[in-house]
């Protein structure tokens, strides 16, 4: 956007000065404040009013980094209009050509308008800006007195002590606050510091505890630099990571990565987990879950979240538990780097913070993974800012975690402590998904962040060969020294179990891995021809017999649906079950010469056997041995929490709406229409009802006045959801979250497009 400071004629209002400017300019605008276009402005008086608005000013301040920052509040403490070349005398070290950018940004932001000679700060920005500079209230706002005289206090600055102008000097530095000491009173005697600068009026008390020093002394005190040292761009030390160890590295956490996701959620589908009433998953099978992938809660959480905004997993029709979809069964077949681009690619993307599960909302409830209430609709911002200083940097170039946030801190200075704790949670996220290693960009993380459409490519290239092959040890453990061909892999998830992982896989082959063969329906000899055909050492003698003697065993007790049933042509095991006291509470007994039947379920049966060291199969009503009783499901593979409606505005698209203000601007200039239902609280009207109903219907947003429980009154715009029992779920775009309304407490409803 081109700058058009001194460029233009002279604007006697904000509205008159938008309108002087060219239609690009104008459309570059929307582009910078987009939600000022939503719902389309009618016309440029509308676009005014909405850019003048102190919610729109706060997400537009939100964007500055902490120099710009610095000269928008400069110009809050400075009478307005001002001139660039006295705005430059004031903020002194900053570079002029600093300072030209730093208007020009908030220009083209339309926080600031006019000419080179008299540049005007949006008025309603004043309010948004508490302590600028780090200098407190004017004399007349502490003492509310209208005919208060600041230069006589400036002026008796001179006769003060040592220790009332260290005192002063500290409060002149910023915060301009003070706390006053446990146990002070205004009538200490002799009087101390603060008691004899209260009495000079040097200090205002604000309450019972609290000093504040007006904003005219805190100037004179500063002397030369009235607005503070220069808000530089910190410059993070550098470091270096060899290419090939940052390739390995990346790799290892790649193959880590894809490989916790598959077991997680092959446990999953193995135990499908059940959906909270408030739509997470519990505490229980959170853990069970990370437990059974052998990675820690967090790190389960993270995955699951990731796997949830890749589709992989989703809420069953019944809508009672979390299982795998039909995309995932895609995804395994998919090649090691095309997966990988799924995950990261949904993780970057993605509206949720799995950071949060865990902790503790407003109320002191605990945030459960997979809930509604981990939706963040500022996750990717906070992403972004954290690895895009990266992209800048050459190949293997290494930023320190805090230098790296510090950077990310002056970038968005407004946007507080959760934002830096997002971007905290968000590098260490990174780390996991090889996004970054060694405290470098890695090429992989490089290519997505930027779009690169080679993206899949450059995955490939840091990623080992697959292979086909395994090295059985005699102590029954399998090493695989690099990833494996898809088939394999699976094969191998069914027939050992991961020891563990990494650059090589370690797997464990035991009775109960084999067991695990032989349910899912493998015979003996198709588990002998797998370690024959893939292993490039000798097939442990202990293996063959093992594999030979746990197949002669398997199957002698076989479980059914009757209520359950079991049944064996050994009489003497039928016998023995019987008499098993370990399965006395499933209340076996006898139907019929090697037959017996329970009242519990055919899984519970299965588990006590195999428990108790029996070597039980499970069989079909039709005597058909199968690999477990409930067959493989698969859930629909919706989105559960969708992305905000509203989406950018194509470059078409804002060169239409400008189009079309400029068209209705001048064929009348029309104040904006208002459809405003006058309300009074309490009191629900039909016309109320009717008109969020049709919002809801129609999926518009809308106005509204409401008054809280403290009987304060705000303007909202919200994206109606849902209308029952006397509340209205909508999206905030105050919160920029989903907010509960009580329907009684709304004053007022206006249609988003008037």
């Amino acid at each position: 956007m081109s700058s058009s400071v001194s460029t233009r004629p002279l604007a006697s209002s904000f509205a008159e000065w938008l309108r002087a400017r060219d239609d690009d300019w104008l459309a570059e605008l929307l582009l910078a404040r987009p939600d000022v276009a939503r719902p389309t402005p009618p016309d440029l008086s509308t676009l005014a009013g909405r850019l003048i608005g102190q919610v729109s000013i706060s997400r537009a301040l939100d964007q500055l980094d902490a120099g710009v920052l610095q000269v928008v509040e400069a110009m809050v403490v400075l009478p307005t209009p001002v001139a660039l070349t006295e705005l430059g005398a004031q903020l002194a070290g900053v570079a002029p050509d600093v300072l030209a950018r730093s208007t020009q940004r908030l220009t083209e932001l339309g926080l600031v308008w006019g000419s080179a000679e008299a540049l005007h700060l949006v008025e309603a920005t004043r309010p948004l800006i508490s302590y600028p500079c780090g200098l407190g209230r004017a004399l007349v706002v502490l003492t509310a007195t209208p005919d208060a005289d600041p230069e006589v206090l400036v002026g008796s600055l001179e006769g003060l002590a040592a220790d009332e102008f260290a005192l002063a000097n500290r409060l002149a530095a910023g915060p301009p606050q003070g706390r006053l000491p446990d146990g002070w009173t205004d009538d200490e005697h002799p009087p101390g510091t603060i008691s004899r600068l209260l009495r000079r009026g040097i200090l205002v008390r604000i309450n019972d505890s609290t000093v504040e020093l007006p904003r005219e002394i805190g100037l004179a005190l500063r002397g030369t630099a009235p607005f503070g040292a220069p808000r530089l761009r910190p410059l993070p030390m550098t470091g270096q990571v060899e290419p090939a160890t940052l390739d390995k590295l990346t790799a290892g956490a790649i193959l880590g990565v894809l490989r916790n996701v598959e077991d997680l959620l092959a446990a999953l589908d193995l135990d499908h987990a059940g959906v909270l009433r408030s739509g997470g998953l519990g505490v229980r099978e959170h853990r069970r879950l990370a437990r059974v992938a052998h990675v820690d809660e967090p790190t389960a959480a993270l995955l699951l979240e990731i796997s949830l905004a890749a589709e992989l997993i989703g809420i069953a029709s019944d809508g009672e538990h979390w299982l795998p979809t039909r995309l995932l069964d895609v995804w395994l077949d998919q090649p090691l780097a095309d997966r990988w681009v799924t995950l990261a690619g949904a993780w970057l993307g993605a509206n949720r913070q799995a950071g949060l599960a865990g902790r503790r909302d407003g109320a002191g409830r605990t945030l459960a993974p997979l809930s509604p209430e981990l939706i963040r609709h500022g996750a990717p911002v906070a992403r972004r800012a954290v690895l895009e200083p990266l992209t800048t940097t050459r190949r293997g170039t290494s930023w320190s975690a805090e230098e790296l946030l510090a950077l990310v801190a002056w970038t968005a200075p407004r946007r507080g402590p959760e934002f830096t704790w997002a971007a905290r949670g968000a590098l260490e996220e990174a780390r996991l998904l090889g996004i970054i290693a060694g405290d470098a960009l890695t090429g992989p993380g490089r290519a997505l962040l930027t779009g690169a459409k080679d993206l899949e490519r450059a995955v490939a290239l840091v990623l080992p060969p697959l292979i086909d092959y395994i090295l059985i040890q005699p102590d029954l453990s399998a090493v695989a020294p690099g990833p494996l061909e898809p088939e394999l892999s699976r094969s191998l998830a069914i027939v050992a179990d991961i020891e563990s992982s990494g650059g090589a896989t370690v797997y464990r082959i035991s009775d109960s891995s084999l067991r695990r063969a032989l349910d899912a329906g493998w015979s003996a000899q198709e588990l002998h021809s797998l370690f024959v055909r893939h292993s490039r050492t000798p097939v442990p003698q202990t293996l063959s017999y093992l594999i030979d003697d746990i197949a002669r065993r398997h199957g002698g007790l076989r479980v059914g649906t009757a209520s359950t049933y079991l049944r064996s042509d050994d009489e003497t095991l039928i016998a023995q079950v019987t008499a098993d006291r370990r399965l006395a509470d499933f209340g076996l007994r006898v139907l019929a010469p090697g037959v017996l039947i329970s009242t519990a379920d055919p899984d519970e049966v299965l588990a006590a056997l195999r428990a108790a060291g029996y070597a039980p199969a499970a069989e079909s009503a039709g005597g058909i041995v199968f690999s477990g009783l409930a067959q493989r499901q698969r859930a629909p593979g919706r989105r559960i929490n969708p992305a905000p409606r509203h989406t950018e505005l194509t470059a078409d698209q804002r060169q239409s709406v400008v189009r079309q203000m400029r068209t209705a601007d001048t064929a009348a200039r029309a104040q904006r229409r208002s459809n405003r239902i006058p309300g009074i609280p309490g009191v629900t009207t039909a016309t109320i009802l009717a008109t969020l109903q049709r919002a809801i219907r129609e999926d518009e947003g809308l106005w509204i006045g409401y008054v809280n429980a403290d009987g304060q009154s705000s303007q909202r715009f919200v994206e109606p959801m849902s209308l029952t029992g006397g509340f209205l779920t909508a999206y905030d775009h105050r919160r920029e979250e989903p907010r509960t309304f009580a329907v009684h407490r709304i004053t007022s409803v206006t249609a988003a497009d008037d």
